[in-house]
């Protein structure tokens, strides 16, 4: 079970909050000590989880590299309108 939580310290759920609190949020990892952190969007929330990585890679932390990017799709049960395809990002970022 510590393995798991530690696991989930480093990932970074990107929302519907303004990009520069998940910038922070990545820098914060980073200086505590994590060497890789992964920021994970789904649907209209892909394109902020690339600027935030795209911002932290060019502005604030240059030695940080884009290690891996998942592309995926969910299912999402909707009510009434039955199933949805939901697209999913996780970016590795690397220290």
């Amino acid at each position: 079970m510590p393995e798991e939580a530690n696991q989930q310290e480093n990932v970074v759920f990107i929302g519907k909050k303004p990009t520069m609190s998940y910038v922070l949020a990545v820098i914060t990892q980073f200086t505590n000590g994590q060497k890789e952190v992964h920021i994970k969007a789904r649907g209209r929330s892909i394109s902020r989880a690339v600027d935030v990585a795209q911002v932290i890679q060019r502005r604030f932390m240059p030695d940080v590299k884009i290690k891996k990017i998942d592309l995926g799709t969910e299912e999402k049960e909707v009510e009434g309108k039955g199933k949805l395809n939901v697209s999913t990002i996780d970016i590795t970022l690397s220290k």
